[in-house]
């Protein structure tokens, strides 16, 4: 092949032929540049075969910025050189568009990216680099026209393909009167010869009644035919299909299935909708670590909230391992695109020094952005840089969360019951601090229940009410937080506030101790050991003690202390008795160090203690 490059260089007068030959020895090298310019000489003499060699060069984007008008263009010269191929394609590109421009030799790409710079150079450059402009649009009746000629010429793929157009025609009316009915005898012929796009068409028909008769059961069989061949516009109209369940029950198994499908083939959208549906268990079983996988895909495609879900699985360790650093720069992506809740996020991230050196003034940069949007959540973080920055404006955070406040915005509500309360330097306003606690209550915001339940049993700044501070409570409780859950069971112990039920306290202790609250281990623990509410397990007494005394519960510490001294549910061992004597005795722990130094005095006395348990309150 050399050689013969070789001597088609040093050969004067080329004719068409030798300049395309030398093209074709050119593309097989991968030499794409040099290809061009022996294309070009070739297709300047008449040679129709190199000026469809031109075009299929620049619909590939081989040694040139990927240009379909380019390629139009030089199909063009082709086919109206009775190049059947040209023809062929040609048809296709008017009939269908052109496919998806591929990133990085987009020349929309490239001509945005130099935009920035300066606009009006970028435009002239582009002008020079293609004169054919940058897209093409479809033209059902020059489809029409080239593939009736190719098919003609002996290519019998382009009559499916004619038929296709004419169908087209007569569905949207333009170059022929719209004629559904005949539009789908079109495609049904189309549709026979295994065309997948006439398939997809019948399917879209069938599901809308335009044309035929609405037959859903036709619709599923039409698009599933398509969607085997994994024509992407098919399986996605397939999920939607299974998603919304017209005229069926939705299948979101299946939809979950089709959507997977989709996004392996690389549609950006339907990477976001599986990553949503793995991560909230929609058809598929839960599973943050896919989850992640699609929505890194999706952003990297440019999906701007799938870059923020991203973000935000970096930022918590959702799926991936956590990282701050990666969590800034998605959420900086996210942000650029103009998502609020990336802004917000920024914000905190600055204000905390988290993943980015703290910076109050870059956070009140992204903040101040989002609170343009006019958004709630984004008014209240706002305020809180104003509380906690190295700035602080009481004053302007009071504005921002009345604001966020009166749109219905419960967390910020909270927020002003902890601003009146004197929570922050600011004047207590106590009336306020509980009609913004109770707003934020009453809106279902569990730190505000829990907090209003606190007051009313602590008579802070109210009447003391046991069953009032017992339904808040209880609200809270529902919504998991262990801090009600706690008080709720210990009301239940003492009958304060609602009758006394220790089955009941000893379901909310379950509760809290399971979330890690280790008081509520401890006094489960103390429940358990002596079967009060429940039965007696003195190995899951110790399971929830040890819990508690490795959160450095000096009450919890004291107990495995005793446990292991006199092998109370556990083999002896003083090591391990002294070890949690000490780690209590540290803390204060009178017992503990009255435990040490009667137990391990020097002279290695041991008698045994006995230890009377009683729930912590």
């Amino acid at each position: 092949m050399r050689a013969l490059l070789r001597r088609f260089r040093s050969s004067p007068g080329f004719g068409a032929a030798q300049w395309r030959l030398r093209g074709l020895a050119c593309c097989e090298q991968g030499r794409f540049v040099e290809a061009l310019r022996a294309f070009k000489r070739a297709g300047a003499l008449g040679d129709a075969e190199a000026n469809y060699r031109i075009g299929v060069l620049y619909a590939r984007g081989e040694g040139v910025l990927r240009s379909m008008s380019d390629a139009v263009a030089s199909y063009r010269l082709a086919a109206e050189r009775g190049h059947v191929e040209a023809q062929y394609q040609l048809g296709l590109v008017y009939l269908h568009g052109p496919s998806k421009q591929s990133a990085p030799s987009s020349p929309q790409l490239w001509l945005q990216a130099a935009a920035q710079n300066d606009a009006r150079a970028a435009q002239e450059t582009c002008d020079l680099l293609f004169p054919n402009g940058l897209a093409v649009d479809g033209d059902l009746k020059a489809a029409l026209h080239w593939l009736r000629k190719a098919a003609d010429a002996g290519k019998p793929e382009a009559q499916v393909e004619a038929v296709v157009a004419l169908a087209l025609m007569h569905l949207t009316g333009r170059g022929r009167p719209s004629d559904p009915p005949q539009a789908a005898r079109l495609f049904a012929q189309a549709a026979e010869q295994g065309e997948i796009r006439a398939l997809l068409a019948l399917g879209l028909m069938c599901l809308s009644g335009e044309g035929v008769p609405e037959d859903i059961d036709r619709a599923e069989t039409y698009l599933r035919r398509a969607a085997k061949r994994d024509f992407l516009p098919a399986i996605i109209k397939l999920a939607e299909f299974y998603t919304r369940g017209k005229g069926v029950e939705p299948d979101l198994r299946e939809a979950a299935m089709l959507y997977r499908r989709a996004a392996q083939l690389g549609d950006v959208e339907s990477q976001f909708i599986i990553g949503r549906l793995y991560a909230i268990g929609g058809g598929v079983p839960p599973d943050p670590e896919q989850a992640a996988k699609w929505f890194l895909r999706a952003a990297q495609q440019g999906h701007t909230t799938a870059a923020h879900n991203i973000a935000s699985c970096y930022a918590k360790g959702t799926g991936v391992e956590r990282d701050p650093n990666q969590a800034v720069q998605w959420y900086k992506a996210a942000a650029a695109a103009g998502i609020t809740a990336a802004q917000v996020q920024l914000g905190r991230l600055y204000l905390a020094g988290e993943g980015v050196p703290r910076d109050c003034r870059i956070a009140a940069d992204w903040l101040a952005k989002a609170v343009e949007s006019d958004d709630p959540e984004a008014k209240t973080a706002f305020a809180l840089l104003h509380l906690n920055g190295d700035q602080p404006d009481p004053s302007r955070a009071e504005q921002l969360f009345l604001q966020a406040a009166e749109q219905g915005y419960a967390p910020a509500a909270m927020q002003l019951g902890q601003l009146y309360f004197g929570k922050y330097p600011f004047p207590v306003r106590s009336g306020e601090a509980l009609r913004w606690y109770r707003k934020a209550a009453e809106a279902g915001h569990a730190d505000a229940q829990f907090t209003l339940g606190m007051l009313y049993l602590k008579a802070q700044g109210v009447a003391a009410n046991a069953e009032e501070a017992a339904v808040w409570f209880e609200k809270a409780a529902h919504s998991d937080h262990p801090g009600a859950q706690f008080q709720f069971a210990m009301m239940y112990c003492m009958g304060q506030g609602v009758p006394k039920d220790l089955v009941q306290a000893v379901v909310w202790y379950e509760f809290a101790a399971g979330s890690g609250h280790r008081l509520a281990q401890y006094n489960l623990a103390v429940m358990v050991s002596k079967g009060q509410g429940c039965t007696a397990d003195q190995a899951r007494a110790l399971s929830l003690f040890t819990s508690a005394a490795e959160q450095g519960l000096a009450e919890a510490q004291l107990v495995l202390g005793d446990a292991y001294r006199l092998g109370r549910g556990v083999a002896r061992d003083r090591k391990t008795a002294w070890r949690w004597y000490e780690a209590a005795a540290r803390q204060g722990n009178e017992g503990a160090a009255n435990a040490v130094l009667e137990h391990f005095p020097p002279d290695n006395g041991n008698d045994p203690v006995e230890f009377h348990n009683a729930p912590h309150g």
